[in-house]
């Protein structure tokens, strides 16, 4: 396969591509940001908890 064909090809493959929205990007985002807040306050929580159970064990 020679050059010409493999850049064809690819501007064939990427014609196809269907891109996001601002819209769709803005909301994946928050998506994405309360998920990571929610799972960091989650562990923050199972960290203090799990200091305080050994804290209370060691003495």
């Amino acid at each position: 396969m020679n050059l010409g064909t493999h850049i064809k090809n690819a501007k064939l493959e990427l014609s196809k591509v269907i891109f996001p929205t601002k819209g769709q990007v803005k909301q994946a985002y928050i998506s994405v940001l309360i998920v990571v807040a929610v799972i960091a306050a989650f562990l923050a929580l199972v960290d203090l908890a799990m200091s305080s159970i050994m804290s209370a064990i060691l003495g």
